[in-house]
């Protein structure tokens, strides 16, 4: 039977994971391929910690760097995270000609287009399937499944600690700092839980799905990023008596001939596929020109989907090796590099706006006349009958689509307006067609 000899290196919550998986199911790979995927090394600098999982003697080790070089590892899996050593031990792995498979998605959206390069020199190959959505194949359905299509465009829920906060704020009627410090106690985020939380987790995906889609490479600079620290459980109980829900969308489309990319809390229906995602749960839903609208749904992130979509990757590397296939498909392959960026000021979609002004007459014209001011149509507003003790009243207004920029200068007005008395509050609104 053919064999492809596996080299962890990080033995953390997701490294254990990949290796009891392929020491559980081992057999049942085998009898599916006709291919045996044997673990040979673990490096991870702690050697002594339990992590669940019986490892054969003589397996794990500190040297990662002995285990790259080993004549008996294959292949090299990468799953120690960042980007500083983990592009390290990358960068040294395709020198010597082995194929990569990572996690990592922090390391591709920062220097992917570097590192994809020098596996093309060294013709070998880096597999990511488990750096965007965790166990969800759908790094595989974009560039293989839906590769007769152009993509018009794709949402993300693609973190599922900002979904899990968001759905615990709406379920639960509590503020952001209260279920925070709840999701962190029950291990759902990080004691520095920024990354998550303010959204650079999900910019670092969505610059690789936008790389895969549109054939040009993009990195986290690219994409234009606003977290969660700022939605209140008021627009979150405002929205839902709208029909909508509030969560942390990946956007990616096309428009104007241009291609929006941006991270942001946006308002999305109730009914829908994408409004439906809740708790830790992540979902990329995706519309071709000839198959339409797609969804992939499932668990984001964690030990054991994360290790599915690993190992996944490394029964694909050795299926294309032991037939002969090296690079049988382009990880990112360019076609579109002419391809602009929407500018944030240039980014449009329709806008949800809150806004507590004083309960007289004439203030909802006022505000109404600044947005036709900007060429920003209305198209429904609600304005709530019960008085706050200071007189004011919270006035809500869902706008048709409109330039980012000149929702911009539209709220500038506002708050100038001494009938106004916070400052006015703008989400995203899409509406998703399934």
């Amino acid at each position: 039977m053919d064999k492809i000899r596996i080299g962890v290196i990080g033995f953390g919550t997701v490294g254990a994971g990949v290796v009891e998986t392929l020491l559980k199911n081992s057999a049942l790979m085998a009898q599916r391929t006709g291919i045996e995927l044997q673990l040979t090394r673990i490096a991870d600098l702690d050697t002594t910690t339990d992590r669940g999982v019986k490892v054969p003697a003589g397996v794990l080790g500190p040297d990662a760097m002995a285990l790259i070089h080993s004549d008996d590892v294959d292949v090299v899996v990468e799953l120690v995270g960042g980007t500083t050593i983990a592009k390290k031990f990358v960068c040294e792995a395709l020198k010597c000609g082995k194929p990569v498979v990572t996690a990592n998605k922090a390391l591709l959206a920062f220097c992917g287009k570097e590192l994809f390069a020098l596996a093309k020199e060294n013709n070998t190959e880096i597999y990511f399937e488990a750096s965007v959505g965790g166990g969800i194949p759908c790094i595989k359905a974009l560039r293989e499944g839906l590769i007769a299509n152009n993509i018009l465009e794709m949402y993300g829920i693609l973190n599922g600690t900002c979904n899990y906060i968001l759905t615990r704020m709406e379920n639960e009627k509590a503020d952001f700092a209260m279920v925070l410090e709840a999701a962190q106690k029950a291990g759902y985020a990080e004691a520095n839980p920024s990354t998550d939380v303010d959204g650079y987790d999900t910019a670092n995906k969505a610059a690789i799905l936008a790389s895969l889609a549109y054939g040009k490479m993009f990195s986290l600079d690219d994409v234009s990023v606003r977290g969660i620290r700022e939605v209140t459980l008021t627009d979150i109980e405002f929205a839902d008596q709208l029909g909508y829900r509030i969560k942390l969308l990946a956007t990616i489309r096309k428009a104007a001939g241009k291609l929006q990319l941006c991270v942001r809390p946006s308002l999305v229906s109730k009914n829908s596929l994408l409004g439906s995602v809740s708790s830790v749960f992540n979902a990329l839903w995706v519309k071709g020109d000839i198959v339409g609208s797609t969804m992939y749904y499932g668990r984001g992130a964690g030990r054991a989907a994360t290790a599915s979509a690993v190992v996944a990757d490394l029964m694909d590397l050795a299926l294309n090796r032991v037939h002969k296939c090296t690079r049988r498909v382009e990880p990112f392959p360019v076609y579109d590099e002419a391809l602009q960026l929407a500018s944030q000021e240039e980014m449009q979609s329709r806008f949800y706006v809150r806004c507590q002004v004083l309960n007289k007459a004439g203030v909802l014209a006022r505000i109404a006349g600044v947005f036709a001011g900007h060429g920003i149509s209305i198209a429904s507003v609600r304005q709530h009958e019960e008085e706050t003790a200071n007189g004011t009243v919270p006035m809500l207004l869902l706008t048709e689509n409109a330039p980012l920029a000149a929702m911009e200068s539209a709220l500038n007005e506002i708050r100038q307006d001494s009938n106004v008395t916070q400052p006015p509050v703008c989400f995203a609104v899409e509406d998703l067609k399934d």
